[in-house]
């Protein structure tokens, strides 16, 4: 078995992350099929409230991001330190403060959903979708915030493997489901089944980690009795403030992107950004992953003041994300056309639309890994400031000046094209940090 103390060569790097990344991915993958279902089962109408509403649905669900992220980094470093038994009562603090944020975050949402979809430019049979679909997820929110914070606490754990089953299970229930419901369910009632499929699929994600640590297990993690602490329940929240952030300013530009769309390409224009953004989901796990797969291992070898090691993981993943940038980059000019036709086969101008803007987004790719790994690089080294900031400015900052301004000149193309840009200027910024910071934590 790897343990966080070990020394990590390239093949047990990617052998430690492999669960995390085939986690993320999977947990993207699961997603895709509950578009792929909706899209094409329930119909368009349904499909682009979907889109519509998933923004505002993910934004409900950030602080399973927070604790998981921010609280890894500080159970990962206490551990370096050697002191399991107060790693544990952190451990334990951030899991109840997590749900029980869930369930208050869960009850706003559901009251207010209505007027935020009308926010966000429904109306009419897409307002109603957007309000059914919105308030089953919503009642699940609980147990997802708890599977997002358990993702990274099953690395910190040395599980990766355990929670790599995990989402498995949560998928397979959530594609049975959809299939068994999406189908035969009359067409009135295919969406709220979608909506089922997936709020069950959670459920089980959430419960399934819960139930393990709180059972004795052959885990360095366990949950038990802790105690209050102000102080790092917000330490918590600075580290993972970057994933916070990330969360909900990709939110905010999804809905910023559906407005522009609207008003360059029509409701079409929202259809073809929601397929992109589901294949976009699936790459994005993936560095998304690796990024939660070093983390525990960052900060472990940052606590024990393994400095060497340190330096050698930085190189090593830097190599590792872009070779896996070039990839997908070739895998996405590859299977634009195969990918759109999944969802989207019914018509072929959004067909079309969705091939070409999928084309131009795909350059993007090479370059995506870099700042989502730069900013859970600071994260596991408790610097939350600089991770947080590189993500604001990755997902926020650059991303809503390109959108803005790039279709004045480009027009739906420019759209397309704000990706790029951002993730461009985006990498030249983390780049920027890292060297502003190797002497400080001697990287």
């Amino acid at each position: 078995m790897i343990q966080l103390s070990d020394h990590f060569t390239y093949k047990k790097l990617l052998t430690f992350t492999l669960p995390s990344i085939a986690m993320m991915i999977f947990t993207s993958i699961y997603g895709v099929v509950d578009g792929f279902f909706v899209s094409n089962f329930a119909g368009d109408i349904p499909f682009k409230a979907v889109n519509l509403i998933m923004p505002f649905l993910m934004i409900m669900s950030t602080v399973g991001f927070i604790f998981g992220t921010g609280g890894t980094a500080i159970v990962s470093n206490t551990l370096g330190e050697g002191d399991p038994e107060k790693a544990n009562v952190y451990f334990s603090l951030f899991t109840y403060v997590t749900f029980v944020l869930g369930v208050l975050f869960a009850v706003a949402g559901i009251i207010f959903l209505r007027p935020i979809a009308k926010l966000l430019g429904a109306e009419g049979e897409i307002l109603k979708n957007c309000v059914l679909y919105g308030r089953i997820i919503l009642i699940a929110l609980p147990f997802l915030v708890l599977q997002y914070l358990f993702q990274s606490f099953f690395v910190a754990a040395e599980k990766p493997r355990l929670g790599l089953a995990v989402i498995i299970a949560a998928g397979v229930t959530n594609m049975a489901l959809d299939a068994l419901l999406v189908i035969l369910l009359p067409k009135e009632y295919k969406l709220a089944g979608a909506a089922i499929a997936t709020a069950v699929s959670q459920f089980v994600g959430g419960v399934i980690p819960l139930v393990y640590f709180f059972r004795k297990n052959k885990s360095i993690l366990r949950l038990g009795k802790t105690k209050f602490d102000g102080r790092a329940i917000l330490k918590a929240c600075t580290n993972g403030s970057s994933e916070f952030m990330s969360n909900v300013a990709m939110s905010i530009v999804g809905m910023l992107y559906n407005l522009q769309l609207l008003k360059y390409a029509g409701e079409n224009g929202v259809a073809a950004y929601g397929v992109m953004m589901y294949v976009s989901m699936i790459f994005a796990a993936a560095f998304i992953g690796y990024s939660m797969g070093t983390a525990p291992v960052i900060g472990y070898h940052n606590g024990a003041g393994n400095h060497t090691e340190l330096k050698g993981i930085l190189k090593k993943s830097l190599i590792i994300l872009l070779i896996g940038g070039l990839l997908m980059f070739g895998a996405a000019e590859l299977l634009a056309i195969p990918l759109a036709k999944i969802f989207v086969s019914y018509d072929q101008g959004l067909t079309d639309m969705t091939v070409h803007g999928f084309r131009i987004f795909s350059v993007a790719f090479p370059f995506m890994g870099f700042a989502i790994f730069g900013s859970g690089f600071f994260t596991a080294l408790n610097d939350g400031l600089t991770s947080a900031l590189i993500s604001f400015l990755r997902t926020l900052v650059f991303q809503i000046a390109a959108v803005i301004l790039l279709p004045l000149v480009w027009e739906l193309d420019g759209i397309w094209i704000s990706v790029v840009v951002a993730e461009v200027t985006a990498v030249a910024f983390t780049a920027i940090f890292m060297l502003a910071k190797r002497k400080k934590y001697h990287y």
